[in-house]
């Protein structure tokens, strides 16, 4: 597949997507969006990629919404359209059936902060900042930053980097739990490629079951939540790689998973 505002190649079963308007620090336009979306729905038919990074370049991860491309909207209606689209692809994200690791350098502000937290984890380079700084322009992040950053650092973090809008560095964001893990700048895509190995080791439908159990249940009422746990939990005896990954340990040799 050919893109203009994104590369899109993978290593084996990983799948690995640059943001790439360097010259614009990755500013999420529509372009941008839109080509992330074709990437996404191109993994959701690849059975054969089981883990995905989503980078930027090493001065920054992506800066946030195009503003060209905002200041003229005024009107309700054009705002609804324009925040739907983009909420959109980051959802189909967050729920993408295999694991998503944002690999953070330099700025990650704005929609570029919300794109990482609608991963399921972010690895962070020394040099990475995060921010919200929607609020300095009379906005709000309407990309899930008010709702995801919540459920990730708690609500008064949460409400105190999202009121102030003030920027801050990759050892904050590990202190907080925004990030992962934090790593050397000249070694960020080399560790996230090695977690991301990792998982692709693990069974691919016993993870998926796992991720979709979690996001759900989040949502949920505890005991609502723990029933469906109870669910996946009984349905992933039946499968052949519980019966694998049983029989590996038992004869204490590394499992071979099919992945069903």
């Amino acid at each position: 597949m050919e893109f203009n505002t994104i590369f899109f190649e993978t290593d084996g079963p990983v799948a690995i997507i640059p943001l790439n308007r360097p010259k614009a620090l990755n500013a999420l336009s529509s372009e941008l969006i839109g080509e992330l979306d074709q990437a996404v729905d191109a993994i959701k038919k690849d059975s054969e990629v089981r883990a995905v990074i989503i980078t930027g370049g090493p001065k920054a991860f992506a800066v946030g919404a195009d503003l060209t491309e905002i200041i003229d909207i005024s009107e309700p209606a054009q705002a609804r359209s324009y925040v739907t689209n983009v909420q959109g692809v980051f959802n189909k994200i967050e729920n993408l059936d295999r694991p998503v690791i944002a690999a953070v350098a330099g700025f990650a502000f704005g929609g570029g902060c919300e794109l990482s937290l609608a991963c399921d984890m972010r690895i962070a380079a020394e040099n990475a900042q995060f921010g919200l700084p929607e609020i300095k322009l009379g906005l709000l992040p309407g990309a899930g930053g008010t709702q995801r950053l919540p459920r990730l650092i708690g609500v008064g973090l949460a409400k105190q980097h999202i009121f102030s809008g003030d920027p801050f560095d990759a050892q904050e964001a590990y202190r907080i739990g925004l990030v992962n893990k934090l790593v050397p700048n000249n070694s960020l895509l080399e560790e996230a490629m090695k977690m991301a190995k990792t998982f692709t080791q693990r069974p691919g439908f016993t993870l998926k079951t796992i991720k979709g159990l979690i996001n759900e249940g989040l949502d949920m009422p505890l005991k609502a939540a723990l029933a469906h746990e109870m669910r996946s939990f009984e349905i992933l005896f039946a499968t052949k790689d519980k019966k694998e990954g049983v029989t590996a340990f038992v004869k204490k040799r590394k499992p071979v998973f099919q992945h069903r």
